[in-house]
């Protein structure tokens, strides 16, 4: 399968070398700031750690030497509450990514000195610390491992609902949690990376409809790679029209911009948006009379025309209206400047007669060369364009009656597309260009500059 590729998304918190490529799929650097909120939303504010801590069987406590030296045993310990979460993220160059979560672990259970027995109330601090690294990388997807998962105890506070709390037992349950706690603590990180991998993945391979003419495919296209700044992302992106063509489009590598103290930018290749353009542009032929009811400027272009058509022609002055043939010629290209977009499409206008008693008589056909001002916007996570008219020519293909100068015809036919054509193209871009929620990060207050070659959002 011919994969597109699209350049471009970066999520900074440091500096690119304007020299340094990327592969010319579309391109995700996480910084570390970023790729902290990604996580703390996904483990700890979405609860996903408090609940598969609720599940930690802990053993019973057992020791000697409690209240007047009874012995002293606490069953049933369960967490009650996971209290003052937090996370950080370092990111490890070549290696992965260094998550680490303290919290302080409110556990309960009833406590046995002797023959009194009571609740308990135990709150002790942890600090874990584990390495992720991916690898397997096959179809889109990865798998992460945890390396050197490292849990530490910091203070424990003991409650005894009789208050008649011994050193013993505070010394009891100190030696017994740090034996135990890292133990069950590291797997269950284990198992919440991993889900979290799943839910992150699923924001990386994503099939997002185009309107209603195809959609594009995004996917991983390699596995993650990171650096002192930035945890990066390769993607293909596949654009396939209804029915399950591909539209190629030139896969070539580009060069970053510089840019500085950004947590996201996006860069969207001319490439990319020129195939996807190809997919929303598809606007059939339009035909109309040329009457003041449907153009408002018919008449002028009427007397315009018919003042070019030479006297001997009879059945051009006859009774049957002219009518106006406006078709899309060729594929629509946008081209990237430096802060300017534009995109130049081709529109072939026939005027021609339709007599009752003839076939028809072609007076003119003409083409119509647009440079069109692009506005770029982001709305709903889509990439937006909107067009107005700029540049103008206008060139005589053939005529069937001898038309040979159409000088006159320039503004004329320049107001006719800008009346008849012009909104159906916006109206076919209205749609907008879906972009990828990588890591579920919404593209919101963002600006976007233009290079050569290169369109950027960033954040």
């Amino acid at each position: 399968m011919t994969m597109l590729k699209l350049f471009g998304i970066i999520f900074f918190c440091g500096l690119l070398s304007p020299s340094q490529e990327v592969l010319s799929g579309l391109s995700c650097a996480v910084s570390p700031g970023a790729m902290q909120n990604v996580l703390s939303n996904a483990i700890l504010h979405n609860g996903l750690l408090q609940k598969h801590l609720q599940g930690l069987v802990l053993p019973n406590i057992m020791g000697e030497g409690g209240l007047l030296n009874s012995p002293t045993s606490i069953t049933g310990l369960h967490l009650v509450k996971l209290r003052l979460p937090r996370l950080s993220v370092v990111l490890l160059p070549g290696i992965g990514v260094q998550l680490t979560i303290t919290a302080k672990l409110e556990l309960s259970g009833r406590c046995l000195v002797g023959l009194l027995s009571e609740l308990i109330g135990i709150l002790v601090d942890v600090n874990i610390t584990a390495n992720i690294k991916c690898t397997n990388f096959e179809s889109g997807t990865v798998q992460v491992v945890i390396e050197d998962c490292l849990c530490i105890l910091g203070s424990i506070k003991i409650n005894l609902l009789s208050g008649l709390l011994t050193v013993s037992v505070n010394e009891i349950v100190l030696k017994q949690l740090t034996a135990t706690l890292p133990g069950l603590l590291c797997p269950v990180v284990d198992i919440v990376v991993n889900l979290v991998n799943i839910q992150l993945l699923g924001t990386l391979n994503a099939v997002i409809p185009v309107g209603t003419a195809g959609t594009i495919h995004y996917q991983l296209a390699s596995l993650p790679f990171t650096s002192g700044l930035f945890l990066g992302l390769d993607l293909d992106g596949v654009v396939k029209q209804v029915g399950g063509s591909i539209i190629p489009h030139d896969s070539s590598p580009s060069a970053l911009p510089l840019l500085l103290d950004k947590r996201l930018v996006l860069g969207l290749r001319q490439s990319f948006l020129n195939a996807v353009l190809y997919l929303l542009i598809q606007i059939p032929p339009q035909i109309f009379p040329c009457t003041p009811d449907v153009f408002s400027g018919a008449s002028p272009l009427q007397e315009a025309i018919m003042a070019l058509v030479p006297a001997g022609c009879s059945a051009c002055h006859g009774t049957s209206p002219l009518r106006i043939k406006l078709t899309l010629s060729g594929n629509p290209l946008i081209l990237l400047e430096e802060n300017k977009a534009t995109v130049d499409l081709s529109v072939m206008i026939q005027v021609f007669i339709k007599p009752l008693d003839g076939p028809i008589l072609n007076l003119l056909l003409l083409k119509a060369d647009l440079g069109l001002n692009a506005h770029v916007s982001i709305a709903g996570g889509r990439l937006v364009l909107g067009l107005s008219l700029g540049s103008t020519s206008l060139s005589l293909e053939s005529s069937d009656v001898g038309i040979s100068n159409i000088s006159i015809l320039k503004p004329h036919c320049r107001r006719l597309l800008g009346e008849r054509f012009l909104p159906l193209i916006n109206g076919a871009l209205d749609t907008g260009i879906p972009l990828p929620s990588v890591l579920g990060i919404p593209l919101i207050k963002v600006d976007i500059q233009i290079f050569a070659g290169l369109l950027v959002i960033l954040m």
